[in-house]
Formats: C-alpha cells, structure tokens, sequence
C-alpha cells in the first residue's frame, strides 16, 4: 500500500472552514482512546459541535487516507499516524477539541480506556449492526490489545490523566476551566 504524496502547504482556509462547523475555545485539548470507546458517538450526538471526531479531521486534511490503512505495515502506519498528529497539533494551536484514537509522538491532555469487556462489545455491536463506519473489528482484537498497551504509556510513562468513558474525561477537562 502506498500513500499519495504530501506537501506542507498553509492550511489557513482549511482550519477557518473548521472553524465554521466547531467550535473553537481558548485552548485546544486532545483525547486519545482505542477504537471502540465511543468517539463517534459521543461526537456525533453533542448539542453543540465542540468535540471533534479526529477520523473526520484526519480524513478531511488528507493526512490519514480513506482506507484500512491499520492493515498496512508497521511503517505505513507509524508515518500516518505521524501525519495525523501534525494536524492535531495545527488543531490544537487553533483552540479546537479533538478525540481520536490515531497517535504517535503527541502527548493527549487524557486517554480513555474503557472495561476490555465494554470495547470488544460497542465493537461487534457496531460490526453486526449495520452501523460499521470503520476502525477496528472482531477480527483484530489483539491489535486492540498492543494499541491499549501503547495508549496506556501515556498515563504510566507521562502522568496523563486515565479515564474509563469519554464522558469523565471530557468533564475533568472542561471543568479545568477551559
């Protein structure tokens, strides 16, 4: 699998188009959590568009390809997932929200880890629902596995703030005062 060409270029009009649909706060935050933790749905069923899905973010900017690209190859998706922290951090500078569970040398302001019941559940129920819109699946559940092991050194290695549900996460920030 080859990924198409990348070129920096500003990104003024991109994240001011974002601007339109979120909203934008005096500091940006990141959530980071494995697939299945919710995002989506948590992101898709805010009253106010605040909290952005980071696969929408990354889909849209370009750096993350509209593929099963976590089926690539340790390298393939070590550079995508590269590429999506550098339009995290573009996002973040620009005081926008984002939750999202691609990562790679940007540190989250908390990670959510969610019961290993509860993911392998919201991920076969998302997977035989009809509802399936992408990330992990029965069949790669010990990916979810090294993925949380992965997540989890943020909290033991650098002290960020662990939560079991997005929503406790997203309250312990907001009520930061942010």
């Amino acid at each position: 699998m080859r990924l198409p060409h990348a070129i920096y270029q500003d990104g003024e009009d991109f994240f001011s188009d974002l601007g339109q649909t979120y909203k934008k706060h005096s500091k940006g935050l990141f959530i980071m959590t494995p697939s299945g933790a919710g995002k989506t749905y948590f992101c898709n069923r805010q009253i106010e568009p605040e909290w952005i899905d980071g696969d929408v973010l990354w889909i849209e900017s370009g750096a993350q390809p509209p593929i099963e690209w976590w089926n690539g190859s340790i390298p393939l998706i070590e550079r995508i997932e590269q590429r999506c922290d550098v339009i995290t951090a573009q996002a973040i500078d620009d005081g926008f929200w984002v939750m999202g569970s691609v990562n790679s040398w940007l540190k989250p302001n908390a990670i959510v880890i969610p019961s290993w019941e509860t993911l392998v559940e919201r991920i076969h129920t998302r997977q035989v629902s009809g509802n399936y819109d992408g990330g992990l699946t029965d069949s790669h559940l010990n990916q979810l596995k090294v993925h949380i092991s992965i997540i989890e050194k943020w909290h033991t290695d650098y002290g960020v703030p662990k939560f079991e549900s997005i929503d406790e996460a997203v309250s312990a920030l907001v009520d930061q005062d942010v």
